[in-house]
């Protein structure tokens, strides 16, 4: 049977290919065919990157198999995986964020979480020697989610190890990382095509804070005001995505890549009072501005307060 190997509910770029380089890796040099899979739509960025190196979408899958074979990467949040993810054959997984908890395996299996700001990097540590038997887009798949999860080294998550690593691959494949960040940050930005609801759930993550249930939501991008120009009727779809996702608010924080800093929209008194309480601001108006804050997983989740 072959394996599928997926990441989280809302692809971004790391969530798109690191699915990609790990099924060629288990096909090509373990010899264990596997197949990429998708649990959404990816992101205007990874769709760019998919046409950019040349790559297939993968398909898009509803759920899983009862006994289905699976690698999961780029997340071990069940919240995130499709439900009935425990009836799954879970094989492995490989990931960069916290130990959540709550996946369960038919048997022993390998796991791979480690302190750095991208799952392509370990990837890329994993494969080691052969790596140099990938195809150039499969290396440029794993220099671009390192770019995107660091944005381009300025996220407070990036490791040296992870500079290097890009830098490596770079001079590898001939690419200038500032001309590929810039046009993979351009991708980003352009979310003119996509409806409030959608851009809410584009690139966010459920968490339970103090007992209240919330969708974190962060849309990375260097032209924030094409955002926060639409913030009246993003913060009036809030309340229909969060009871159609069974939470209680939605968080929608906008980060300004080039000016390292975020905008979180507040559109009532408990965002208000999350604000306040989390970052220590004072909030006036239906809008706060966050400097310095660039990361949902280091600096924005670990802050919470409710």
């Amino acid at each position: 049977m072959t394996i599928k190997v997926f990441g989280h509910k809302s692809p971004d770029t790391d969530a798109t290919f690191s699915p990609i380089i790990w099924a060629w890796y288990l096909t090509e040099v373990k010899g264990t065919p596997a197949t990429p899979a998708l649990l959404g739509e990816p992101n205007t960025e990874a769709a760019f990157l998919l046409r950019h190196w040349g790559f297939e979408k993968p398909e898009i899958i509803p759920g899983v198999i009862e006994g289905e074979k699976v690698v999961i990467v780029d997340t071990n949040n069940p919240a995130e995986l499709p439900d009935g993810i425990n009836k799954a054959d879970i094989l492995a997984i490989v990931d960069h964020h916290k130990l959540v908890g709550g996946l369960e395996t038919k048997g022993p299996i390998e796991i791979t979480i480690r302190p750095l700001a991208c799952t392509a990097t370990i990837m890329h540590d994993l494969i080691g020697a052969d790596l140099a038997k990938a195809p150039k887009a499969i290396r440029g798949a794993m220099l671009s989610c390192i770019l995107s999860d660091t944005l381009e080294f300025r996220s407070p998550t990036t490791t040296e190890h992870d500079k290097a690593v890009a830098q490596a691959l770079a001079a590898d494949l001939g690419v200038a990382i500032p001309e590929l960040a810039a046009a993979m940050f351009e991708a980003k930005s352009d979310v003119s095509a996509f409806s409030d609801a959608a851009l809410l759930r584009m690139d966010s993550k459920e968490y339970t804070v103090d007992g209240t249930e919330l969708r974190v939501s962060v849309l990375e991008t260097t032209a924030p005001k094409l955002i926060l120009d639409r913030k009246a009727s993003l913060m009036a779809a809030m309340p229909g995505v969060a009871t159609e996702d069974g939470a209680d608010q939605v968080l929608l924080f906008v980060v300004d890549i080039l000016n390292e800093e975020a905008t979180l929209l507040v559109p009532n008194d408990l965002v208000k009072r999350i604000a306040e309480a989390s970052f220590g601001c004072t909030v006036e108006g239906d809008t706060v501005v966050l400097p310095g804050i660039m990361s949902r997983k280091k600096q924005i989740i670990p802050a919470l307060k409710v």
